[in-house]
């Protein structure tokens, strides 16, 4: 009797062992903690996107060496071709995910910096008063897309394609076609936004991590989230839907108006056409990449993140491996098809082995 009792205790022991994941058996050491990181890592949202931009970071790096790596091309792939895709990318996060979309962004980045001129040449505005109205017009463009699409009940697909047209046409009458210099009175405010070569990747990823936060720590992202996945369930729960989507539509305006200015002094210059539809295009497929749903509910910021950093590789990398501007975009376009194709069923993959 003695013995069975013994032996029972035994398998019990086994058994509880096995289901606690402790050692059961598989690697331990070294090998075991890198093992557990790796499937830590695959069951994230982020972690197939994340994968894909090393991926092709690597290739350009082991393809082209020295030509990717080197410092001049690093500032041109991060200040240049990535920041304004994640900040924008950041905003529409917060659209997308309660079921809404801002289409006029890439062109209050185009009008930011001319109103700021307008202001300061025209009008005598001070340098720093000229730059913080910049960046009040487009939270004001926010607060319309808001009105028209909360207030009224317009779709914001509508809503900001007019808002996006009128912009381009005030753009086009008020500067008559011509690009124009950076005002003298707000040269010096360029260093602590763009003129520092790292400055712009900077302010992405410190803005990457705030809005990380407050989509994953705070109640406004507790409430966008509900707004996008279930209106009804918000409303009945006593969120006030109209007021988180007004002020998603107003960051996503002072984020458009940001990379405008930034894009002002990297570039040295006030161009007509520096606002496009594409920055927008852009940013919501870096959204979607990284795991942001188009209908509402679902979406990361870290994501996006890093759907913006693959697409910066791409817009750097083609050009450097020889591929010309006509068939750019024939590739571009295939490249961000294959990376949701693998986004896609990698996520499935990993749901599967979550079961």
């Amino acid at each position: 009797e003695e013995k069975r009792r013994w032996v029972q205790v035994s398998e019990t022991a086994e058994r509880t062992v096995g289901q606690t994941g402790a050692p059961q058996g598989g690697p331990t050491g070294v090998g075991g903690a890198a093992l557990r990181a790796l499937r830590l890592l695959g069951r994230q949202r982020e972690a197939t996107v994340f994968v894909i931009a090393v991926a092709l970071f690597l290739y350009f790096v082991i393809d082209k060496g020295s030509d990717f790596t080197s410092k001049s091309n690093q500032v041109l792939l991060w200040s240049n071709f990535t920041t304004p895709i994640i900040i924008i990318a950041l905003g529409e996060v917060f659209l997308l995910i309660c079921g809404e979309i801002d289409l006029s962004v890439g062109f209050v980045v185009g009008f930011a910096p001319y109103f700021m001129h307008f202001l300061t040449d025209f009008y005598g505005f001070p340098g720093l008063l000229a730059v913080l109205f910049a960046l009040l017009l487009g939270v004001v463009v926010g607060l319309v897309n808001g009105f028209f699409t909360v207030t009224i009940g317009v779709p914001s697909f509508i809503t900001t394609l007019g808002t996006g047209f009128v912009l381009m046409g005030l753009i086009n009458t008020t500067s008559h076609d011509q690009p124009a210099a950076v005002p003298a009175d707000v040269l010096g405010i360029g260093k602590w936004i763009a003129n520092y070569a790292w400055a712009p990747i900077i302010w992405a990823v410190l803005l990457t991590v705030v809005f990380h936060i407050v989509l994953t720590r705070t109640r406004w992202g507790l409430h966008t989230v509900s707004a996008g996945g279930n209106l009804l369930g918000a409303r009945e729960a006593g969120i006030n839907v109209g007021r988180i989507k007004y002020g998603n539509f107003m960051v996503s305006g002072l984020l458009g108006a940001f990379v405008g200015l930034q894009q002002m002094y990297y570039t040295d210059n006030i161009a007509p056409t520096a606002g496009s539809y594409q920055w927008m295009f852009y940013a919501v497929t870096a959204a979607v990449i990284g795991g942001t749903a188009m209908l509402g509910g679902v979406g990361t910021i870290i994501g996006a993140f890093f759907g913006a950093v693959v697409l910066g590789i791409l817009l750097d990398g083609f050009p450097l491996v020889g591929v010309s501007a006509d068939p750019l975009f024939i590739i571009f376009g295939a490249a961000i098809l294959v990376a949701m194709v693998a986004n896609v069923q990698l996520t499935r993959l990993r749901e599967r082995g979550q079961r």
